[in-house]
C-alpha cells in the first residue's frame, strides 16, 4: 500500500460514500446541464435532458448573487460526486495553495484516482470509478490502491489488475469507453491498457463550463 506521504491532502481513509438520496437525473435537470452522472446512458437519447420537452414559456426566477454562487458550487460538487463536508475540505486545500484557488480546486479534483480512472475510460462514470477503486481493481505504479481520493502525480501509471481485465463488466466498459477522447494531460497504451499522467492539467484543459469566481465567492462570504 502507498505510504502516508503519497496519500496527499485529505481523506486518507477509504472513501466509502453513502448513496445520495436525490436522483442523479434530477440534479442535471436542476442545472439544465449534463453532469454525466449515469455513465453510458448520458450519451444516448435516453438521457432525461434529451427527452425533456423544451418549456418555452416557463419563466425562471432570477437568482440572487448568493443563489448563483450556490448553484455553481453544487454543479462542481455533484459532478465529482462529493458530499458537502468533503467538497469544502478540497476547497480549503486549494485555498492554501499559492496557485489561483478556483483552478487549483479543479486541478485537485481532476487528480483524484477515481476521476483519473474515469478519464482514462476505465469506467462509465465517476461514481462507478469510485466503486471499482474501492473494490481494488487498480494499481498505481504497480501497487494496489483502493482509495478513491488518492492524489495522482505527474508520471504516475494507473493500470487495471490482470484478473480484473477478465471481468465481463470491465470488458464491456473498455469496449465502449475506450473510444472516447482522452484529455491532453493523460495518455494510454492501447495494448497494455496502462494509463499515464503526462503532466498536470493546464488551465485551458479544466472545465470551461464552470464559473470558478462564483465558487470562490461562495466560500469567501
Amino acid at each position: 500500500m502507498p505510504s502516508s506521504q503519497e496519500k496527499e491532502g485529505i481523506s486518507q481513509r477509504r472513501s466509502r460514500l453513502p448513496l445520495h438520496k436525490e436522483s442523479k437525473c434530477k440534479r442535471c435537470r436542476a442545472l439544465n446541464l449534463k453532469l454525466f452522472l449515469k455513465g453510458e446512458k448520458c450519451y444516448t437519447d435516453n438521457c432525461s435532458l434529451e427527452k425533456r420537452k423544451p418549456q418555452r414559456f416557463l419563466r425562471r426566477r432570477r437568482l440572487s448573487q448568493y443563489g448563483q454562487q450556490l448553484k455553481e458550487k453544487q454543479k462542481v460538487k455533484w459532478k465529482y460526486g462529493m458530499l458537502e463536508g468533503q467538497f469544502e475540505r478540497w476547497y480549503r486545500m486549494a485555498e492554501r495553495s499559492s496557485n489561483i484557488t478556483g483552478e487549483e480546486l479543479l486541478r485537485l479534483l481532476e487528480r483524484r484516482l477515481d476521476n483519473v480512472v474515469y478519464r482514462l475510460g476505465f469506467s462509465f462514470s465517476r461514481s462507478q470509478a469510485r466503486q471499482l477503486v474501492n473494490h481494488g481493481h487498480f494499481l498505481v505504479n504497480g501497487r494496489a490502491v483502493d482509495i478513491p481520493s488518492y492524489l495522482i502525480k505527474e508520471g504516475d501509471v494507473v493500470e487495471i489488475k490482470k484478473k480484473s481485465k477478465k471481468l465481463p463488466l470491465m470488458k464491456e466498459i473498455l469496449k465502449v469507453s475506450q473510444k472516447k477522447a482522452l484529455p491532453g494531460w493523460l495518455e494510454i497504451d492501447k495494448k497494455s491498457l496502462n494509463g499515464m499522467v503526462r503532466r498536470l492539467p493546464l488551465s485551458e484543459e479544466l472545465d470551461q463550463e464552470i464559473d470558478l469566481p462564483l465558487v470562490v465567492g461562495y466560500y469567501s462570504r
